[in-house]
């Protein structure tokens, strides 16, 4: 995350040019509008001594950078030369399956700098070598010297290709990786148990397996001095050999070493002999693997008061926990008056930290998360989003996007209208919009999102389907979304219609009153009219009417002999109603007339 800041700022500054002084792997995070054509080749090769696995497979930004890389070589197809491979350099990591086979076979050489390959990836690349069409030969011929050349490909053979391997080769190829185990990461570590586990399905075969009883080690017992051969033994004589006590003296040693789940299952045993009343909370720093086959429940009894012993517990370097795990231990910690920090939250991971009551959420410092890295919060329920967005605010500050935009999904819509409208530009990516509350999202301008989106605004596109997106469209005129947008969202509410009465006129009408009282002589005759018209008249293409009501009331008294009459005239546009009341003696003739006109 702070990579992809540095890159916006350094983008925001114009400064993108100079890429030669920056470091690979900030140039991973580049803009592809940043990287220019007369320097593209130069910029990719670059790039390309950047650590890749920065970039997760399959993400967005790593197709990006490779599509960018590809074109600016001029590959069309799927088969790369020499030249193009040896500008690609590690984006070769990030290639189609589909290319392996179809390259020049010096692709394998730039796979080698691959840390992982995936397994479509791992796939073809055993189709090749099956193929014996590569530098390698036939599969049949191969020899330790031959496996040793393959180097980190070796971690990526299968079953298939290793069962045509000779016994002999496969022999040192295991204890060759046993010697080599201690020294490796964790991830290196998985893929060899990996390996080892291929090497002994594709052994399986031929291999004559005796089955026997025993109840006493045959074998040599196992010492501080042949810790590293007990690798060896069989589950059986490994359990048998292996006293509690050399386990507790030679934990270290003995996790070092490429152990099975059986193997790891034998050694919990003997833990939990060699300390029937609970494992004291020093042991427990020691335990490594094997605290990842302990249950929630064998967990909850656990002395975890320190911070050292958590972190020791939570180093990844004993493998992955189970949730469930994970939230015992951290409610163990929290009940014995723990509080945790920003390297045991990077530890904990975003998933277990949602596990995690909104109380227990509450005991963590604000001040953790300023330390703790991002923290993928996207499995929390919404209160828990809201939680911990606060938390980090309080951390970083409101203003500070790329401190916050981990937690954004719990962010109220006027935090993001500031976000959007602070006069920065933030581009915000796709993933981080759509976690944003709906709710909040809904709340958001045309223009907000525009701001908050920044440069990855045309992917949006790519998402009008989602159901928060199209719930924000279809709350938005569709004309803004046009005029401000111009990506070609539609769905937008359309634009009130007028009502048209003719081609050419307009008129309108406010309501008029009239009151007329008049009393006549016998012989007169009284007339009165009241007139009351507004009106406007407009030539135009669309005509628009506005009416308002127009009241017209008379009342008229008149002598026996007498006439009276009212008229009562209402001009408007469409609507009149005119009330007359009158009243007359029994000889006397009365006359109403009303009137409606319409003016024009």
């Amino acid at each position: 995350a702070q990579l992809a800041c540095l890159a916006r700022l350094l983008a925001a500054k114009n400064l993108t040019a100079e890429f030669a002084s920056l470091p690979p792997d900030l140039l991973l995070f580049f803009p592809p509008s940043e990287v220019r054509a007369e320097t593209c080749r130069e910029f990719y090769a670059r790039a390309s001594r950047g650590n890749l696995e920065l970039l997760p497979q399959g993400s967005a930004r790593r197709e990006r950078l490779l599509r960018g890389a590809l074109s600016c070589l001029g590959v069309r197809g799927s088969r790369l030369g020499p030249q193009q491979l040896r500008s690609l350099g590690a984006l070769v990591c990030a290639l189609e399956p589909g290319t392996i086979p179809a390259s020049h076979p010096a692709l394998l050489e730039k796979l080698k700098l691959c840390p992982a390959l995936s397994g479509a990836q791992q796939d073809a690349l055993n189709a090749l070598l099956l193929s014996g069409h590569t530098e390698y030969g036939d599969p049949a011929n191969w020899d330790l010297r031959t496996l040793q050349d393959l180097g980190p490909l070796v971690l990526a053979l299968n079953q298939t290709t290793l069962s045509l391997v000779p016994e002999a080769a496969r022999e040192g190829l295991r204890r060759s990786i046993a010697a080599a185990y201690s020294s490796q990461g964790p991830s290196q570590r998985q893929r060899s148990l990996l390996l080892l586990q291929a090497l002994a399905a594709a052994s399986a075969p031929s291999r004559a397996r005796l089955q026997r009883s025993a109840d006493r080690c045959e074998s040599e017992p196992i010492t501080a001095s042949s810790i590293e051969e007990s690798f060896f033994y069989s589950l059986e004589q490994f359990d048998l050999c292996l006293s509690k006590e050399v386990l507790i003296e030679n934990l270290e040693a003995l996790l070092d070493l490429p152990l099975t789940s059986q193997h790891l299952e034998i050694m919990k045993k003997k833990v939990d002999q060699m300390f029937p009343s609970g494992i004291p909370e020093e042991q427990l720093r020691r335990l490594g693997h094997l605290s990842r086959l302990y249950t929630a429940q064998e967990i909850s009894r656990w002395p975890v008061a320190s911070g050292e012993t958590l972190s020791a517990l939570l180093s990844p370097s004993g493998g992955a926990w189970d949730d469930s795990q994970v939230q015992q231990l951290l409610s163990r910690f929290l009940a014995l008056g723990g509080s945790l920090t920003g390297p045991q939250l990077r530890q904990i991971g975003g998933r277990a930290l949602c596990e995690l009551q909104e109380e227990q959420i509450q005991q963590i410092p604000a001040a953790a998360f300023a330390t703790a890295g991002p923290l993928n919060i996207s499995a929390c329920s919404q209160p828990k989003k809201e939680q911990l967005y606060g938390k980090a605010r309080e951390a970083f500050a409101s203003s500070y996007y790329c401190g916050i935009q981990p937690y954004l999904g719990g962010a109220p819509a006027e935090d993001l209208k500031a976000l959007a409208n602070g006069g920065v530009a933030i581009n915000m990516d796709l993933d981080t919009f759509l976690a944003l509350n709906p709710e909040e999202m809904q709340k958001l301008s045309v223009t907000d999102v525009k701001n908050l989106l920044g440069e990855n605004l045309p992917e949006l596109k790519g998402a009008e389907n989602e159901p928060a997106v199209r719930s924000w469209v279809q709350r938005q005129r569709q004309s803004e979304l046009d005029r401000v947008l111009g990506i070609g969202l539609s769905g937008g509410r359309p634009e009130p219609t007028a009502t048209a009465t003719t081609a050419t006129t307009a008129m309108a009408t406010t309501a008029a009153t009239a009151t007329t009282a008049i009393t006549a002589s016998p012989t007169e005759t009284a007339t009165m009219a009241t007139a009351a018209t507004t009106a406007t008249t407009a030539t135009t293409a669309t005509t628009a009417m506005a009416t308002t009501a127009a009241t017209a009331t008379m009342a008229t008294t008149a002598s026996p002999t007498g006439t009276a009459t009212v008229a009562t005239v209402a001009t408007m546009g469409t609507a009149t109603t005119a009330t007359m009341a009158t009243t007359a003696s029994p000889t006397e003739t009365a006359t109403t007339a009303t009137t409606a006109t319409t003016a024009t």
